[in-house]
């Protein structure tokens, strides 16, 4: 598979394939396809690859999913030296595999590198790595509606070494799982319970990294709201404005059709989000990335300025917020249709269902 990196030309990777002796039976791989839940059950095979300060990137292998042999040392354990991604494959009506616009995830991945002083790896290998575990698992690619393939990449320091430096020893993987809704009960309202003592990151620190630490910080905060029967937290900066829910972006929608949405250096940046405001502007709506202050969410909402709120990632791809719950408050958030007609808009275009005019889809099967 030859496969040409959008900045650099660099040739394909000789991936080992080594085939999984123990797969599940095309009846037990049904089973599962016919309600896989999310993040459960995993396909039969993963990509690997390694990465050394002298060897670069080499030994590319597609091997039997299982486990990861580490020593007890590696820097991941002790240093949380790690990124990762989410991506999607979508099986349209023709029996085709399609991806949504990976060479975001690719470049995604390679600016969290960058902040975790890992490697970073090409657009093209990451591309290639898709390809290749389709290649194997491609029978793994459910048809059910709004289900998927779910792809996590991941990339770790190995190198066994207590010292506080960059790991000079990494690997990536990628594994997948089919995946039904993310939220039970699909694209219904969630309520969003407000984290007052927890931050989820500061001002120069990983926040727009997708790193295991940012997640692990939210665990605690989410926990709460659970017992304060929400379905997700959303997060507050020093100043009191918006971040994020625990793994989505937040979209305000104005009553004069404008989408705001926060943005600041502590926000991971949402290719679903930035690919739903694609969507909204070629309606004719004007979009906002800005601070926005929790202060004029409430304020904004019981005054009528902000018509609907929703949230989006790609895991759950978009989900209206129904109610914002606090310690002292609970607040309802007005209901409208813009967010579920743009996931509507945004799934046909992954499913192959509507015309994708920005180019977006990429073919993993062929």
């Amino acid at each position: 598979m030859t496969l040409i990196d959008t900045d650099t030309e660099l040739a394909p990777l000789e991936f080992a394939v080594t085939k999984n002796l123990a797969a599940k039976s095309p009846a037990q791989r049904e089973e599962i396809l016919a309600d896989p839940g999310f993040g459960t059950s995993f396909t039969d095979h993963m990509v690997d690859i390694c990465w050394s300060t002298r060897g670069g990137w080499h030994r590319p292998r597609v091997s039997p999913y299982g486990p990861i042999t580490l020593d007890p040392a590696a820097a991941v354990l002790h240093y949380g030296q790690e990124i990762f991604e989410g991506i999607k494959a979508y099986r349209h009506a023709d029996g085709s595999i399609h991806t949504f616009r990976p060479d975001q995830n690719a470049r995604r991945l390679q600016r969290s590198a960058r902040r975790l002083a890992l490697p970073e790896l090409p657009v093209a290998y990451f591309l290639q790595s898709l390809r290749e575990l389709i290649a194997v698992d491609g029978d793994w690619v459910p048809s059910g509606a709004d289900q998927s393939l779910y792809l996590r990449p991941f990339m770790f320091a190995k190198e066994a070494f207590l010292g506080v430096r960059p790991a000079h020893k990494v690997a990536y993987y990628l594994i997948a799982s089919p995946a039904g809704a993310y939220f039970k009960g699909g694209a219904k309202p969630v309520s969003i319970w407000l984290s007052e003592d927890y931050a989820r990151a500061g001002k120069g620190g990983t926040g727009a990294a997708k790193t295991g630490g940012n997640y692990a910080a939210s665990l605690l905060p989410q926990s709460e709201a659970y017992e304060n029967d929400c379905d997700q937290v959303v997060f507050l900066d020093q100043d009191r404005n918006v971040e994020e829910l625990g793994g989505m972006n937040v979209v305000f929608v104005f009553k004069d059709g404008t989408l705001v949405t926060p943005q600041s250096e502590s926000i991971l940046e949402g290719i679903t989000r930035d690919s739903i405001l694609q969507l909204a502007e070629d309606r004719g709506h004007k979009v906002e990335r800005r601070a926005v202050a929790f202060d004029e969410w409430r304020r904004g909402v019981a005054s009528g300025d902000i018509v609907e709120v929703f949230a989006c990632g790609t895991a759950a791809v978009v989900t209206p917020i129904g109610a914002l719950k606090g310690r002292d408050f609970f607040d309802e958030q007005p209901s409208g249709t813009l967010a579920l007609e743009l996931r509507e808009e945004l799934t046909d275009i992954q499913y192959g269902r509507r015309e994708d005019k920005h180019g977006w889809l990429v073919r993993l099967d062929a």
